[in-house]
């Protein structure tokens, strides 16, 4: 079907025909907003020369970029790296670790694979997380555990792709938990195959042992619950832009998905807002989580150009007045931990 629209327009739908929780008048709504970077410096059969360069380019011009912006607390914009474990380079993760310890992000993991096994998969990320825990990266629980966000390579979390490529695992997400990823940050994925029918949502995903795609349905995470699967999905909007429509009558996806070819507009902004992401209970509190390739030159004059200066500027105009609105910039655990909070 076109765009794979089947896989995700019937829940959308629905969405806008049944009664949502609003938040509540009298109270400002929080806006968290998280962006999340699928961070591969090898892209595209990469030189070590160009991976030094996109590396460099992100430490040299990110800095500039943000030390303009502030959000209710008065903090920077956060960015956070999901570096991938096949490409990792001991100088290049000591180069991002400075930077985000200098207050401007954070690291998690990203992985790419193709016809895995469970025990590979698992041995895979408990190697990577103690590797990026060397350079000070990760976050460590109250039993000694280190933990880490997941985005998951060709968006084929779970194995879900329909002809098995890029992952093979069909447990993946119990692998997850068991090597303790706190939370995934995978989709949206469409237009892509993989896109789940559960969209703008924060939901407990419970793997089903033998069953690709385990997370294409959940419980939504709600204040009071406790955790009802095995691991939290994190998503980012999804929905459709009427405002721009092809031959002037098919409306755009919105994926949150931020390219040289699709920058950050006040119309995008809004609509992610819109979307009202959120735990169950608490409506004045909206998640707002976009990605992109940051290492992929072609976007880049929507990551440090003047698109990208005009959405952190939009955002701390419209979304940051005191009294409708507060600004959080989060990098991904941040925003975890304020899900949890929420939740408890």
């Amino acid at each position: 079907m076109l765009k794979n629209l089947h896989q995700w327009l019937p829940s959308y739908i629905a969405s806008r025909l049944t009664a949502q929780e609003k938040p509540l008048k009298g109270k400002p709504v929080n806006v968290a907003f998280c962006f999340v970077d699928h961070f591969e410096p090898c892209w595209n059969k990469a030189t070590y020369e160009d991976e030094v360069r996109r590396i460099d380019t992100w430490v040299r011009e990110y800095p500039k970029l943000v030390e303009k912006h502030f959000d209710s607390k008065g903090r920077h914009p956060q960015h956070t790296f999901f570096y991938p474990q096949e490409q990792y380079r001991k100088e290049h993760l000591d180069k991002l670790a400075k930077l985000c310890k200098a207050g401007y992000g954070d690291v998690e993991i990203h992985l790419h694979h193709d016809n895995d096994t469970a025990e590979a998969l698992k041995n895979k990320l408990e190697t990577f997380k103690k590797q990026l825990h060397s350079h000070g990266l990760l976050s460590v629980n109250e039993k000694g555990v280190i933990e880490y966000g997941f985005i998951h390579g060709n968006w084929a979390l779970d194995n879900s792709r329909k002809d098995g490529r890029w992952c093979g695992v069909n447990n993946e997400i119990q692998v997850l938990k068991e090597t303790g990823c706190y939370a995934d940050f995978t989709m949206p994925s469409a237009p892509h195959e993989t896109q789940t029918k559960k969209i703008n949502s924060i939901y407990y995903a419970t793997g089903a042992p033998g069953k690709p795609k385990s997370h294409n349905s959940g419980v939504d995470v709600e204040v009071g619950k406790p955790p009802s699967g095995d691991l939290m999905i994190i998503q980012g909007p999804l929905a459709l832009n009427w405002k721009a429509r092809k031959w002037g009558l098919i409306p755009k996806i919105e994926n949150g998905d931020i390219t040289g070819a699709n920058p950050p507009t006040p119309e995008r902004i809004d609509i992610w807002v819109k979307q009202h992401i959120h735990v169950k209970g608490e409506p004045n509190w909206i998640f707002v989580k976009i990605h992109t390739h940051g290492t992929q030159e072609r976007h880049h004059a929507s990551l440090f150009g003047e698109a990208a200066g005009d959405m952190y500027s939009y955002l701390e105009n419209k979304y940051n007045d005191g009294i409708n609105y507060r600004l959080h910039y989060m990098a991904s655990r941040e925003m975890y931990s304020v899900i949890k909070k929420i939740e408890q």
